[in-house]
């Protein structure tokens, strides 16, 4: 057997699938094996596997093993004379395994191999080559000089930036995401250490097949999609903490003990250093809105005081009390903020209709509550009303301006149509148009294009790939969606590679697949959608989903007594609230048995009731019951969870 592929799975269902598909295309008349091995993912990413992959060997493991242990099971059953250890956030191109064999084939000092990547957007990924993380390669890299000069030999050594990135060199270290290595090589250096947890595995990996005196080489001649999740949560405790751990684990494995004494200090300090960085970077994150938002609604409402104090209340002389600024305006602000975040007002992206609905419902809480205040605390009417209107104008302003300067995070969502593109082959991009209809209700547009010279003159189609980049330009396209049963992979990343500089978001549709991988980052959301559910994964959605199941659950315990007497089962109906009330339950969940399936469904905890209480009394086959949960999935709203609620009333003790 010519090669083994090992993908080691932990919660990434979507992009494993993709990978899959590119890994079976590029294994085409190669005498191979894929290997998948799976953490104990909780995304269905096994059944997925079973359904839709029935050949590869699948290893489920009942625990998270970690990296190093789970690529291990499937090496000591490879049977390839070479092996890759790939992510499985990555797409390979059709000829990759043909050219890197080629290549190994043809250099037989090669031990291992990594490839050029690229991530989501077409940029090129520098750890693509990597310098071996010596004490001073470490430094330069964790104070900033590998950065300030990516290009010198002495301070870029980490990612080797002196090398050009499109010719074919030896370097240290192989990137994890993709390593080809000899079978032979691997059993006379041994299998990954299982020490390392996760990361530093792959450095290790890369330096004892360079002491066993075979190369490592970069080879980019063919190139791979890297998602990089990981990228993302770099500014997380945890990751600092595990990644540089790791490097310290490399150091008093290989270095002297006076080399690996100062590396760990270097780290260790590192470590503390950056722990603190993203503590303060996270926090400034979380709270950089809101404290905007009060900054500016109180300095609005202390110029209003003024001003209606002088001229209007107290023309003659006298003061609003201390207490007013200090007391009453701050509990106003958090009313109005708590508002706006229980609307959704500082979801991502940001959305100016969640901010207006968040003022109004505060604004009028206020009013209420002021209502029933004692005369003497009623302070100014007018003046709580300016803070309202002055509340709503600058967060409206400051959210426009931050979209503006295109600070990362500070995204507008707009109600405006997407227009898309869908490049494949008519019966592939019909079948993606369809699904994107039941995402997009309405889209603003939906065109054709096709890889043939001449596409098919029906309704829709366009044009061809070769004119892509104007059809973008011409028809205002907001997204390209690339059916990857019919564009090869090379040139989907050609095009994505190609389209960087202009406003348009490239993404990917698996066949037989209700998911698309988009963009930039295995943990961005809005890069990955599974194509038939826009609603009930939002974040304010699931909020609303909670506080309904928390406050309807008080309720019915507080009137458990009268409600305990329209129950079939009021023992049940007693127990349900409890778990409801501590989260093992939701009130409104999938109808599920043996006959239907929820798995390219948002996971919700299960529920008590199902959409199927909304239609009782009457007979429905699978595919309606499937259809029903998928509605629920993309529509909801709180409206259609009283609904069911209330249709299923005497239900709610039922197991």
């Amino acid at each position: 057997m010519k090669l083994s592929v090992i993908i080691v799975n932990y919660n990434v269902k979507y992009f494993l699938e993709q990978c899959l598909h590119s890994v079976i295309r590029a294994t085409e008349g190669i005498d191979s094996e894929i290997y998948v091995v799976d953490n104990n993912s909780v995304d269905s990413s096994c059944a997925m596997v079973r359904e839709k992959f029935g050949f590869v060997h699948l290893i489920e493991n009942k625990e998270n093993k970690g990296f190093s242990v789970a690529n291990n099971q499937a090496l000591r059953l490879a049977k390839g004379e070479y092996v890759l250890l790939l992510n499985p956030d990555t797409i390979v191109e059709d000829e990759t395994f043909r050219k890197t064999l080629f290549f190994m084939d043809s250099h037989p000092d090669a031990g291992g191999l990594g490839v050029k990547m690229v991530d989501g957007s077409g940029r090129f990924l520098p750890e693509s080559k990597r310098g071996l993380p010596t004490p001073m390669v470490a430094f330069y890299k964790v104070f900033g000089l590998a950065k300030l000069f990516p290009r010198s030999k002495t301070f870029g050594k980490y990612h080797l930036g002196h090398l050009d990135k499109d010719k074919i060199a030896e370097v240290d270290i192989l990137a994890g995401a993709f390593m080809m290595i000899r079978k032979s090589v691997l059993d006379a250096v041994g299998l990954l250490d299982e020490t390392f947890f996760m990361y530093g595995e792959d450095i290790d990996l890369s330096f004892r097949i360079q002491q066993s005196g075979k190369k490592n080489y970069y080879f980019p001649e063919t190139r791979i999609i890297h998602y990089k999740g990981e990228s993302t949560k770099k500014s997380s405790v945890n990751y600092v903490f595990t990644f540089y751990n790791a490097m310290i684990i490399f150091a008093r494995k290989h270095f002297s003990k006076q080399n690996a004494t100062f590396f760990s200090f270097l780290i260790h300090t590192a470590i503390y250093l950056r722990a603190f960085l993203a503590l303060i970077s996270r926090f400034f994150k979380k709270i950089f809105l809101p404290f905007l938002d009060a900054g500016l609604i109180f300095t609005g409402i202390f110029f209003f005081k003024n001003y209606w104090e002088k001229y209007q209340v107290y023309s003659y002389g006298g003061h609003y009390p201390p207490e007013y600024m200090t007391i009453v305006v701050p509990a106003y602000l958090c009313i109005w903020i708590l508002s706006v975040l229980i609307c959704g007002g500082y979801d991502k992206p940001l959305r100016l209709s969640k901010t207006m609905q968040g003022i109004f419902a505060g604004t009028v809480f206020i009013l209420v509550f002021y209502a029933l205040l004692p005369e003497h605390y009623r302070y100014s009417r007018a003046l709580l009303l300016l803070g309202g209107g002055w509340a709503l104008l600058s967060m409206m302003l400051d959210r426009v301006i931050l979209a503006f300067t295109k600070i990362k995070g500070f995204r507008l969502s707009t109600n405006r149509n997407l227009r898309f593109i869908i490049a494949g082959e008519k019966e592939e991009a019909e079948r993606v148009a369809g699904l994107l209809r039941n995402t997009y209700i309405n889209p603003g547009f939906i065109g054709f294009v096709s890889q043939e010279t001449n596409p098919e003159t029906i309704e829709g189609w366009i044009g061809n790939l070769s004119q892509l980049k104007d059809i973008i330009t011409i028809y205002q396209i907001d997204e390209v969606i690339f059916c990857a049963r019919d564009i090869p992979a090379h040139t989907i990343i050609d095009k994505i590679s190609e389209f960087q500089t202009m406003e348009v978001e490239c993404k990917i549709a698996p066949p037989e697949s209700l998911s698309i991988i988009g963009s930039k980052s295995i943990n961005t959301s809005g890069d990955l959608y599974i194509i038939d559910i826009n609603s009930i994964g939002k974040i304010n959605n699931r909020r609303n989903k909670r506080l309904f199941d928390l406050i309807t659950s008080i309720l019915l315990i507080i009137f458990s007594p009268v409600v305990a007497f329209f129950q079939k089962k009021p023992l049940g109906f007693l127990m349900n609230c409890i778990r409801v009330l501590l989260g093992n339950r939701t009130w409104v969940g999938y109808y599920t048995d043996n006959e239907i399936s929820v798995l390219h469904l948002p996971k919700l905890r299960t529920g008590i009731l199902s959409p199927l209480n909304a239609v009782q009394n009457i007979s429905l086959d699978n595919e309606t019951i499937n259809r029903l949960n998928l509605l629920y999935a993309r529509d909801f709203k709180i409206n259609n969870e009283i609904k069911i609620f209330y249709k299923g009333f005497s239900m709610l003790g039922r197991v």
